[in-house]
């Protein structure tokens, strides 16, 4: 089993490396992913197999901020094939999820798997079916920080959850400083920042801290930030221009947001050195996950714990959610060829060279067989 994990890791990465080259393509308006076809909704992408079938028309969405950068380049590949509109707010989990139980959306991005009440309500809109969670996209939960002259961090469970409790408050604290021996670390103020909206992001990282930190992490987690202090702001890039423009500052975000002056804390989990957030390392953690939804439902129990060589364990599965059944009529052939497109080879191997993981192979098989039972 772990020789099976260790080649599906190495295949995931030799994916990541030959799959920059073509994204790089897409970015500058290339037609490789079958832009010069669209006109032909039956057709299947040059570079892939985008299958239009009767997709048409525009499709609104709404939800996870943290998958906003894979969805766009999603979108753009999938547009260019076939031809349909695709308006993805991305205002956080939260309201995509109501947007969905009320009938807003074909379909939503959740970090967070529909609570039994949430499932309750989709039963509303989804005739005769009901709301399911299919994960289509893995990554990290990078702890972005900004502190001139210090450009390797380390920081561990205890750590992290005392700087977004406010309990640690410099960081030349003295439990920073044991964990960066030989780092010369500023008397400089720590400013946190949180998301101000429901987030399943937040859910995420309050639950890496309940399991890890139970000690010094006292809250009982959700969407919703609950510690005290701190500075908020809305979504993952409103999080990230936050620390970004500010000197001393620390929050947390989807991988692909550190980036201009936003450097990542290595998280020291107890295996042999300290692990920095990578597609590979979220990865490694995300094979260990557990299907643990029941039906098509398809959400998975991530393991928060662990001490595994390579395994970044502050990761979080972004969800769609969709009705299994009793999807409108008029959206569903986009949602469906969409849906298809995502879970598929081609669109699985955009995740790594945009900082995201793709879901381990035997889910995302699952994925693929539910999607095409859709009505």
């Amino acid at each position: 089993m772990k020789l099976q994990r260790k080649n599906r890791l190495r295949a995931l990465s030799l994916g990541a490396v030959a799959v920059s080259g073509a994204l790089a393509l897409t970015a500058c308006g290339s037609d490789d992913n079958g832009g010069k076809e669209s006109g032909n909704p039956s057709t299947s992408a040059k570079a892939g197999s985008i299958k239009c079938d009767d997709a048409k028309g525009q499709l609104l969405a709404d939800g996870s901020s943290a998958q906003k950068n894979a969805i766009d380049a999603w979108v753009k590949a999938f547009s260019q094939a076939c031809g349909v509109q695709i308006n993805y707010k991305g205002g956080g989990s939260g309201a995509g999820v109501t947007a969905f139980t009320q009938g807003q959306v074909a379909f939503a991005g959740s970090d967070s798997a529909l609570k039994p009440e949430e499932v309750t309500a989709s039963k509303k809109v989804c005739n005769g079916g009901q709301g399911i969670d299919l994960p289509m996209v893995g990554g990290p939960i990078a702890v972005g920080y900004n502190v001139p002259g210090v450009d390797n961090l380390v920081l561990d469970a205890p750590t992290l959850a005392k700087i977004f409790d406010s309990k640690i408050t410099k960081w030349n604290d003295p439990a920073i400083a044991a964990l960066n021996k030989g780092v010369k670390l500023p008397d400089l103020k720590i400013q946190a920042f949180h998301r101000s909206d429901e987030s399943g992001t937040t859910d995420n990282f309050t639950k890496y801290l309940i399991a890890t930190a139970p000690d010094n992490w006292k809250y009982s987690g959700g969407k919703a930030w609950q510690a005290k202090g701190g500075q908020s702001a809305p979504q993952s890039a409103g999080v990230a221009q936050q620390v970004k423009q500010t000197s001393g500052a620390i929050g947390y975000f989807e991988l692909s947001y550190v980036k201009d002056g936003i450097k990542a804390v290595s998280i020291d989990t107890g295996a042999s050195k300290p692990v920095a957030p990578s597609s590979e390392s979220a990865t490694t953690d995300i094979a260990a996950a557990k299907v643990v939804g029941t039906g098509k439902d398809l959400s998975l129990q991530l393991d928060y714990k662990t001490k595994a060589e390579g395994a970044y364990p502050i990761t979080l599965v972004t969800y769609e959610i969709v009705c299994d059944k009793g999807n409108k009529s008029d959206t569903l052939p986009a949602t469906k060829a969409f849906l298809r497109y995502i879970a598929g080879e081609d669109g699985q191997k955009v995740l790594p060279s945009i900082g995201y993981a793709p879901v381990p192979d035997e889910i995302i098989a699952k994925v693929r067989t539910t999607v095409e039972g859709l009505s």
